[in-house]
C-alpha cells in the first residue's frame, strides 16, 4: 500500500482487514485442496489438489492463469483440450461473447447453479486434520480449545 505514490496515509484498520482477508482466502483454498486430497485417499497436499480446488470453485476463477493446466487436465475435471468451437475463444482465458452471441461448446453461461458458501462456515468436521484442536468462532477466527480439566 505504501509503495503507491498516490497513497498518503493508511488507517490502522486497513492492514488488519487485509491480513484477515488473506487468512480467510488461504484457509478456504487449503480446506478445498485438502478435501480433494482426501477424495484421492491421500494425506499429503499436492499441487494438483490446489489446481483441482481452483478448477472446481467459481470464486477462484481469477487463479486459473496461474495454475499449470497439465495437472488440471490429468485430474479429468471435464476440461476439453483446445477450448471447443474455435474462433476468438481458443486460448483466451477469459472470453466474454457479445450480447446475443452463442457461447462456444463446453462453455457455461449465466449464473452458477449454486450460491458459493465458504467451506470454513459449513461446519465440516476437522478431526484428524492439521488444524485439530482448533475451532472457528462466529467471525471465522481460529481459536485453540482449552485443555481438558485436570490435565495441567
Amino acid at each position: 500500500m505504501k509503495a503507491d505514490e498516490d497513497v498518503r496515509m493508511i488507517s490502522a484498520e486497513a492492514p488488519v482487514l487485509f491480513a484477515k482477508a488473506c487468512e480467510l482466502f488461504i484457509l478456504e483454498l487449503t480446506i478445498r485442496s485438502w478435501l480433494h486430497a482426501e477424495e484421492n485417499k491421500r494425506r499429503t497436499l499436492q499441487k494438483n489438489d490446489v489446481a483441482a480446488a481452483i478448477a472446481r470453485t467459481d470464486i477462484f476463477d481469477f487463479l486459473v492463469d496461474i495454475v499449470p493446466r497439465e495437472e488440471v487436465k490429468d485430474e479429468g475435471l471435464g476440461i476439453v483440450p483446445g477450448g471447443g468451437g474455435g474462433g476468438s475463444a481458443t486460448g483466451v482465458p477469459y472470453y466474454y461473447p457479445s450480447i446475443g452471441q452463442a457461447a462456444p461448446p463446453g462453455m457455461m453461461m449465466g449464473q452458477p447453479a449454486q450460491q458459493w458458501q465458504p467451506m470454513w462456515q459449513q461446519g465440516l468436521p476437522m478431526e484428524g486434520s492439521y488444524i485439530a484442536g482448533t475451532s472457528l468462532d462466529a467471525q471465522g477466527d481460529v481459536g485453540h480449545q482449552p485443555p481438558p480439566p485436570g490435565s495441567q
